[in-house]
């Protein structure tokens, strides 16, 4: 029966059939729109994530300002603008430099810093050879700010002034005394166990103090820079007041991060003794690399700065560990440390634990470390040390 549209009583049908084509037409193109926009979200996204990816991770800010911390920076002068709040005042003066030794970028030197209040504390000064316009000028500024943007742990060295807008260029550090860990513990063999000073009672159970705060400040390095250290050693690490301690030797994690790949390469040369079988092998540094090395500074404190393996030499190391080789326990050595050690030494990366496990590894093993100070009799011979440890060039 035909329908008349025209007819008032009927507006429902009237209605459905008028309805339709527009229904066939509106709901397609509503659901092909919505597909076109869900894949162009997708899209973006990933190209989003790529670019975050190709980009380093870090900044500084400092009130308003703030700065990513790429390879690709924007120009020196915008960094420098950056580092403005931490250039030195002129109220602070720098006292009684001593030269140290020579640095990547130029002289390193020892020193005191008066500050406004007329207290003085001992620094290090690292400075950049023969002004601004060397053509490592620009790396050094960078070098600089790296260090305002990571050192803000506790047992991370810290940075207290620079200077970059006029020469001489240069970076002041706290220089933490006693200062260097593997120094320390060299002047800790012969000692009289009777000395009150607890720097000077070092036991097993210092041991896990200085360890845990060491794998603190390498946690805060990779959970929050994502930056893999890459030359983790007693050498690298700054002892202070109450046995605290300071992750220092940032060079080879700067460079690494900031630089080419054959840059990249050429900072992995660190003391074969103290790399990973990954790293020596196939030039991968990764965080559980670091994990090895910590190892090894397990071994370095509980011998109070004996180099490892020291019946090796270095190149035949490698193919003793890929034989299952490990450093046997040493004196003054507990079980719980040793196992620590050999978890650390895990020929496979995976199997290694991370910083954060080892905190709590540490935690709940020091109620079982023993108290009497560590005894080593034997003096180091530097020269001796160097030749075992694989640091003669």
């Amino acid at each position: 029966m035909d329908v008349d549209c025209s007819n008032d009583t009927s507006p429902s049908v009237c209605s459905e059939e008028a309805s339709g084509p527009l229904a066939v037409i509106i709901i397609p193109s509503l659901l092909a729109l919505s597909t076109v926009l869900v894949v162009t979200l997708i899209f973006c996204s990933l190209y989003t994530n790529k670019q975050r990816r190709q980009r380093t991770t870090g900044h500084l800010t400092n009130g308003q300002q703030s700065v990513s911390l790429t390879a690709d920076s924007v120009s020196t002068s915008n960094v420098q603008a950056a580092l403005c709040p931490w250039e030195i005042p002129e109220e602070c003066v720098l006292e009684s430099l001593e030269f140290w030794q020579t640095g990547r970028y130029g002289p390193i030197c020892k020193g005191l810093l008066k500050n406004r209040d007329g207290a003085s504390s001992a620094v290090v000064v690292k400075s950049l050879r023969d002004g601004p316009n060397q053509p490592e000028a620009k790396e050094f500024v960078q070098w600089v700010f790296f260090h305002a943007t990571v050192c803000k742990h506790e047992n991370v060295v810290q940075m207290l002034y620079c200077q970059t807008k006029r020469p001489p260029m240069y970076l002041v550090l706290d220089a933490y005394n006693p200062g260097n860990l593997l120094h320390f513990l060299w002047t800790l063999r012969n000692t009289n166990s009777s000395i009150a000073d607890p720097l000077q009672n070092f036991s097993e159970r210092s041991v896990f103090l200085v360890a845990k705060q060491v794998a603190a400040g390498l946690d805060y390095l990779m959970s929050e820079h994502r930056l893999v250290h890459g030359n983790v050693a007693a050498r690298n690490i700054l002892i202070g007041p109450g046995l605290s301690a300071r992750v220092c030797g940032l060079g080879v994690a700067f460079r690494a991060r900031e630089m080419d790949s054959a840059i990249r390469k050429r900072a992995t040369e660190v003391p074969l003794k103290w790399q990973a079988p990954e790293r020596i092998i196939m030039q991968l540094s990764i965080d559980r690399s670091d994990v090895w090395s910590f190892g090894i500074l397990l071994y370095e404190l509980i011998t109070l700065g004996s180099p490892p393996y020291p019946e090796l030499e270095p190149l035949s190391v490698l193919p003793k560990l890929q034989a299952s080789y490990r450093m046997k326990r040493p004196e003054n050595c507990g079980g719980p440390l040793y196992d620590l050690m050999k978890y650390c030494w895990m020929w496979s990366f995976k199997e290694r634990p991370a910083f954060s496990a080892i905190i709590k590894l540490l935690e709940s093993s020091l109620h079982l470390a023993a108290t009497n100070p560590v005894c080593v009799p034997e003096v180091i011979d530097v020269f001796e040390y160097n030749r075992k440890a694989g640091l003669l060039s």
